[in-house]
């Protein structure tokens, strides 16, 4: 197969050019999700004429490949006519579009396999660098240019879709946001409580489940796995839609870990706090995670919605000992919320389930999107 591979230092140079007259002013970082985004470095009193430029459709990749998440952070400036990096990345363009695509060459860079040839090849003793030699050397397949453009016109349909969806969701939390404001928040003063409302705890929605981390077992007698939910997992969205499967069969317990049912809050409470999503199944969690499993399927939305409230709260309550954020499970039960009566939790759920369907259908259509983009990635390697 390798026959048909061709080296991609054939294709492409190195550029080195600055930002002498400090005409760019756009400064951008490269993320090992392979996006550029805006840079949250210092630069007060930096000198910005060192900086380098990238303009549309050049890549930029930051050499050094330890303590990056066995990754590498490259990505190709799309989005923007040019920007500038820092002095620390690499930037280079493609020779001749007319022989290879940006686009196709990102999708190249995009799958799993290159990330693991890059820290296989990265070299170094206090840092292990993929250096520009390496770079040149890999090797992929270049197709005949209509071909690459069919390829990368099927990923760019994917991934617009799971754009639009993304909007969609935005707009419904926005809608189920708003909702909840007007019901709950605007123009109500927690010293004058309407008539049935009353300061309460978060204990008095549902039991408080706080995670633990199983140890380490023969997985071997185990098949349908059940989903285990870490806080990186609650990053990707409202639902908790694709989670690592790993040690508990369905209904069995393993070492003590409790099983949090579906339709559950889970809360984040260390280091990364105040994340909020809800379970669309059963799982469990690790103990970075308090969780709400609910008195009343109504309260579901109402119990959602005030956490993600609590955010700041949860975040500056308490430090650990390893200095982090540290919330525990009394201490989370215990956290003071406006309890409203009944009637009004019932009728903000008839208004704003619908959103939460709608959310979780397009999440879960997301997650199978990016599951096609991963197979694409991988059928251009064949």
């Amino acid at each position: 197969m390798m026959k048909d591979y061709k080296p991609l230092g054939d294709y492409i140079r190195e550029v080195n050019v600055r930002n002498k007259d400090l005409s760019v002013t756009n400064l951008l970082g490269v993320s090992i999700s392979k996006e550029f985004i805006p840079s949250i470095a210092n630069i007060v009193g930096t000198d910005m004429s060192s900086y380098k430029i990238v303009e549309h459709n050049q890549f930029a990749y930051g050499p050094v490949t330890s303590r990056n998440g066995d990754k590498v952070s490259i990505a190709l400036l799309d989005k923007y006519d040019n920007a500038i990096v820092s002095q620390a990345y690499t930037v280079f363009e493609i020779i001749d579009h007319k022989l290879l695509l940006p686009q196709y060459l990102m999708m190249w860079f995009r799958r799993p396999e290159f990330d693991r040839y890059a820290r296989f090849h990265s070299h170094g003793s206090a840092r292990e660098v993929f250096d520009w030699d390496e770079m040149c050397n890999v090797m992929l397949p270049v197709p005949p240019i209509e071909k690459q453009r069919e390829i990368v016109a099927e990923y760019e349909t994917l991934s617009n879709r799971i754009s639009i969806n993304q909007q969609i969701i935005q707009n419904l939390e926005a809608t189920a946001q708003a909702l909840y404001r007007k019901m709950f928040v605007d123009g109500i003063d927690k010293e004058n409580l309407p008539e049935g409302w009353r300061i309460g705890r978060i204990s008095d929605f549902g039991e408080v489940i706080t995670g633990k981390t199983p140890s380490t077992l023969d997985n071997s007698n185990f098949g349908d796995y059940m989903p285990f939910v870490t806080i990186p997992d609650m990053h990707n969205g409202f639902y908790v839609i694709k989670t690592e499967r790993r040690l508990s069969k369905k209904g069995v317990t393993m070492q003590s870990n409790k099983t949090v049912p579906q339709n559950s809050v889970c809360v984040s409470c260390i280091g990364t706090s105040g994340l909020v999503v809800v379970t669309p199944e059963e799982c469990q969690t690790n103990q970075q995670i308090n969780t709400i499993v609910p008195f009343n399927e109504y309260a579901l939305e109402y119990i959602y919605l005030t956490c993600c409230g609590l955010e700041k709260i949860i975040a500056e309550y308490g430090i650990g000992a390893a200095v982090l954020n540290n919330l525990n499970k009394s201490e989370f039960e215990n956290l003071r919320i406006v309890l409203p009566c009944d009637d009004e939790i019932q009728k903000f759920h008839e208004l704003v389930s619908p959103c939460f369907s709608a959310i979780y259908l397009k999440q879960k259509e997301n997650s199978k999107l990016t599951e096609l983009q991963s197979l694409l990635l991988a059928k251009i390697g064949q």
